[in-house]
């Protein structure tokens, strides 16, 4: 894959943050970056895949829906109850 050079600006103490561990894990400063940019933007993807299903599953029930979480939520109440 092709790279591409670029600088950043980063807060000193972020910058000596990830110069430790870079060193701990015996990568470079720019791999470091890359990995967390990477996992940052594949959480992103997730979050708005996670946000798409959300709001297809987002619809008010009709009254045939409703009545049958009455129901089942009363047997199952019943069934709780019995038990203890």
């Amino acid at each position: 894959m092709k790279t591409v050079k670029t600088a950043i600006s980063l807060h000193r103490l972020l910058f000596e943050q990830a110069e430790e561990i870079a060193k701990k894990m015996h990568i470079s400063r720019s791999r470091l970056i890359s990995m967390a940019l990477e996992e940052y933007l594949a959480k992103m993807k997730n979050q708005d895949l996670l946000d798409r299903i959300n709001s297809a599953c987002d619809f008010e029930d009709d009254a045939a829906e409703k009545k049958l979480k009455q129901n089942s939520s009363k047997a199952h109440r019943r069934l709780v109850e019995d038990e203890w």
